[in-house]
């Protein structure tokens, strides 16, 4: 039987409750940040800090300070929801919000793990091609395997995965800092870099890049579902208990991941910006400046190595988001080794056209525009994330405190303007230097503005929906006496049929309201494409067989005593019966509800609300 658990496969497969000892407890709780946090030391975070570090030397270390105490305030609300309600931020969101904003909210976090991934593709890409001396385009193939890498480690369990990318997160620690020790930074002014300046303009861009590049949307639907790896016990205590462990692993990994990102640009800082090398931003130069100024061939092969681990342990974990988010939206589950290629095929495609047709140097171009696409989707998580964690009645005595929603909500503002910032800036750079930028006014413009009103709907539609349910249960005024009618008889009941099981249902009801006394009309649609075009002049098969299947129900409901008329429409539904149910003066309608959610509303259109809306009557829905 199919599971509707977030990671159904390894969901709760990790004992706790048996655990006894604060430190037993606590090894037994460590995992799940440790794999978030590579999100946070992938290649798309090495670009900025390079930047930053070889501009400005050390005095942009407090914008990473502030970036990670952003980011580990928004990674613990998304594992205490996963905790609390036992859902991860796309199955929250699924059952919060209409299913159209879900699937547009789909759509956008595939665009923004595909573009993460673009990243670390092409940042294993170069750390292949700086350490083994391979074509950029053969390193990109390359990336394929970790498709395979990720299947094996899922049959061996979450324990297992978790040492593995632990043992990479190792690898990139013990680089840097041997790194740390050639490069040899000065103390007292890496000490001064935590004093918040901001030097100039350039300073504030790169600090923009640098906190736009930090929290990463696809982590917070990834921790939210990982916690839940973990089997606790479902009680108050319990459950925050495992919030507790749960910050501390959160902490912990969030900090390790701080380390990586201040030692990439203190790295930077004590070797390119003390040499006077302050242009330096691509990777490639990085690497290839490293010997030069250390004086050991060290130093740039445990850069290489440490760019590998990043992109592999990055990539892993893109591409569990990849399936948590199709799973929570959607609530479609294939096979986890095709929807893991798709995602890493999404990335590589992309990938190669453009650093085939325009060259290795596209890449740089590349890694800008996956930024964009993820400062573009960021909102979109963050703020639905801190809408759910503040939900007193979904979460219980675990709601934000007020005091918790004033930072979460003073974060998400500084992130949303920065991003859209950032956005803002990159298209009208694009604008500029295009060749023909009507066709960006025509394109990639529509889609800035429709997201900026998306995210307006996002962020205001939940606390405009409150204060309306706020009102209607504490009416102005002394309440009016209730007049209720009794014994309400209805004589002419409207049953739509489609020839599947619900009918029975859908029928019983019908019979329920009105007895034997009332008459009952059968209606059934055709709908097919002659019948949109001929109306009730068709006469095809499926019309045949229609009028026949009408005929039976009406044989077999007569036999029982009951009075039945039976009515055949044509075309579309949606219009067809509100004209039958109005011209043939009916009481009431009972209707079968088809049960489609989000993708198939799309396609098959919402037949029920149609339907309500344009017909006279009261409409009973039976499920």
């Amino acid at each position: 039987m199919k599971s509707n658990k977030s990671l159904s496969e390894v969901h709760e497969s990790v004992e706790t409750i048996s655990k006894t000892g604060f430190w037993k407890k606590l090894f037994a709780f460590m995992g799940p940040a440790y794999l978030v946090s590579v999100g946070y030391m992938d290649p798309g975070n090495w670009a900025t800090d390079i930047a930053g570090g070889s501009q400005f030397g050390y005095k942009l270390l407090w914008v990473l300070l502030m970036s990670n105490l952003m980011a580990l305030l928004l990674q613990s609300l998304s594992a205490k929801l996963g905790l609390v309600r036992g859902l991860d931020l796309a199955q929250a969101s699924r059952a919060t919000y209409p299913p159209i904003v879900n699937f547009f909210n789909w759509i956008l976090a595939e665009i923004a793990i595909a573009a993460c991934d673009l990243a670390e593709v092409i940042g294993m890409a170069i750390g292949l091609q700086l350490l083994f001396h391979l074509p950029l385009l053969a390193g990109v193939a390359f990336t394929v395997l970790d498709t395979l890498i990720l299947l094996i480690l899922s049959r061996y369990g979450m324990r297992k995965m978790e040492a593995f990318i632990l043992a990479l997160i190792t690898t990139i620690g013990i680089a840097f800092i041997a790194e740390l020790i050639f490069s040899k930074p000065d103390a007292g002014e890496l000490v001064k870099g935590f004093i918040p300046s901001i030097p100039n303009h350039s300073a504030l861009y790169i600090a923009i890049g640098i906190i736009g590049a930090t929290v990463m949307p696809h982590n917070l639907y990834l921790h939210s579902s990982l916690v839940q790896t973990r089997k606790i016990e479902r009680t108050d205590k319990g459950i925050k208990e495992a919030i507790k462990f749960n910050f501390i692993d959160t902490f912990i990994a969030l900090n390790l991941a701080l380390f990586v990102n201040a030692a990439i640009l203190i790295l930077a800082a004590a070797t390119f910006f003390a040499t006077g090398h302050n242009e330096v931003s691509e990777i490639q130069d990085a690497y290839k400046l490293l010997s030069d100024i250390l004086g050991t061939s060290v130093a740039p092969i445990l850069f290489a190595v440490a760019l590998i681990a990043a992109g592999q342990s990055s990539t892993l974990t893109g591409t569990l988001s990849g399936q948590i988010v199709m799973e929570g939206y959607l609530n479609l589950r294939i096979q986890p080794w095709l929807r893991r290629l798709i995602t890493r095929l999404i990335a590589i495609i992309p990938a190669f056209i453009v650093i085939y047709i325009y060259g290795e140097g596209a890449t740089g171009e590349l890694l800008i525009f996956s930024q964009v696409m993820l400062s573009l989707q960021l909102g979109f998580a963050v703020i639905p994330l801190i809408h759910l964690t503040s939900d007193r009645n979904k979460m219980g005595q675990f709601a934000n405190s007020i005091w918790v929603k004033i930072c979460a909500w003073v974060v998400a503002s500084v992130i949303v303007i920065l991003n859209a910032n950032l956005v803002i800036e990159t298209v009208s750079g694009w604008i500029h230097n295009s060749k023909n930028p009507a066709l960006l006014y025509f394109t990639v413009v529509p889609i800035v503005i429709a997201a900026g009103i998306f995210l307006f709907y996002i962020t205001f539609g939940p606390i405009i929906k409150k204060v309306k349910r706020i009102r209607s249960h504490v009416p102005d005024g002394e309440i009016e006496t209730l007049d209720i009618i009794s014994g309400i008889k209805y004589h002419c009941i409207a049953v739509t049929v489609d020839f599947s099981t619900s009918d029975n249902k859908a029928i019983s009801n019908a019979i329920a309201q009105g007895g034997k006394d009332a008459e009952y009309i059968l209606i059934h649609i055709v709908e097919t494409a002659g019948a949109r075009m001929m109306g009730s002049e068709i006469d095809d098969l499926e019309t045949l067989s229609d009028k026949q299947n009408l005929e039976k129900y009406k044989i077999d409901l007569e036999s029982k005593g009951f009075k039945i008329r039976t009515q055949l429409g044509f075309g579309n539904p949606k219009k067809s019966i509100p004209e039958i149910v109005n011209n043939m003066n009916c009481d009431l309608l009972v209707m079968g509800a088809h049960g489609h959610r989000a993708f198939k509303d799309m396609i098959l259109g919402t037949t029920l609300d149609a339907v309500r809306h344009n017909v006279k009557v009261p409409v009973l829905i039976v499920k």
